[in-house]
């Protein structure tokens, strides 16, 4: 089946998938399925993608969320603050993880032995666990160039490296979380001609929280870049969404994204409507590839999407009779 979803060509080969995913899930995935006959909903009643519904996050925290009976080859977590319950992603097929963030990195971006790869993600390096550390290890490895890699804490570095770079007109993608980019730009100023600036979010309590436009300002300014680039992703997906400026991003042909409405988490809004994200992943196919999120955004009626901000803890509703 993964052979068919990486292969996904037209919104009818995705809806059929899509459909396919969701009986087998709904079979062999106990959480998925108990959830679903809570809302009384089941395999015999879904015949199109509208229909189908979404399990909500915080399940990745309580239970284990699996679609195989296949052995475990990498438990991925959240990031949480001391004592608080993280989730855990279980995955018994870390190729379908590989070949997802690897097709959908070329989706975007083309061939990643053009680029050398910088990274900046200090917070997730202390900590084993992060999908996002993977992905990055691993594309780092596949550029196959001695320049790419992990920057810790050292800027001075990262800093003479990224200017010599780019000065012989090598292509870098330098990606990082918000709060190291910004910590790189106050240092020093850049006037970068080749470089991709790819922020995957996050202060983690490091900085004041700022809106997307106030951030991609200061750090268009100090990197000297047109655009600032995001990258959408979670531990609890196996696909990524980019954005190549504007906060706008776009997704691979065989992830989708739509969002519901806020007051009942069982109703899916028009495009252009704000709402509780909702993804659909076929990546996840050994685990639940229907998922609600706790981030709030507007989808596009051409498919592209943006984030306009989180759920608080006392916003969650509908849907979560089982999470506790």
């Amino acid at each position: 089946m993964t052979d068919k979803i990486f292969s996904i060509q037209n919104p009818q080969e995705f809806e059929t998938i899509a459909l396919a995913v969701f009986k087998h899930q709904f079979k062999h995935n106990k959480a998925y399925r108990s959830f679903c006959t809570l809302i009384n909903v089941y395999a015999s009643d879904v015949t199109k993608v509208e229909e189908i519904p979404f399990l909500p996050i915080q399940f990745f925290k309580s239970r284990p969320v699996l679609s195989s009976t296949e052995k475990i080859q990498e438990t991925f977590t959240s990031s949480g603050t001391t004592g608080s319950v993280t989730s855990k992603h279980l995955v018994t097929d870390i190729n379908v993880y590989k070949k997802s963030y690897l097709r959908g990195f070329a989706h975007f971006y083309g061939n990643i032995e053009a680029y050398v790869v910088l990274a900046l993600l200090p917070n997730y390096l202390e900590r084993k666990g992060s999908s996002l550390v993977f992905m990055v290890d691993d594309l780092i490895r596949k550029t196959k160039n001695i320049e790419s890699g992990f920057f810790l804490d050292n800027l001075q570095e990262l800093s003479k490296k990224l200017e010599e770079l780019d000065k012989k007109g090598q292509k870098v993608l330098l990606i990082g979380v918000s709060f190291a980019l910004l910590d790189l730009v106050e240092m020093q100023k850049f006037n970068l001609k080749n470089t991709i600036i790819m922020e995957t979010g996050g202060m983690k309590g490091r900085r004041k929280e700022l809106v997307r436009e106030e951030l991609h300002g200061i750090l268009q300014n100090g990197f000297g870049v047109s655009e600032i680039h995001s990258e959408y992703g979670m531990t609890e997906l196996l696909s990524q969404g980019y954005s190549k400026g504007n906060g706008i991003f776009k997704t691979p042909p065989w992830m989708q994204i739509c969002t519901r409405d806020t007051e009942d988490a069982l109703t899916i809004n028009p495009a252009g409507k704000n709402g509780g994200i909702n993804v659909i992943d076929l990546a996840n196919y050994n685990s639940c590839s229907f998922i609600a999120t706790q981030d709030l955004g507007k989808v596009h009626k051409n498919g592209t999407f943006e984030i306009i901000g989180r759920f608080d803890n006392s916003d969650i509703r509908g849907c979560n009779l089982m999470v506790l």
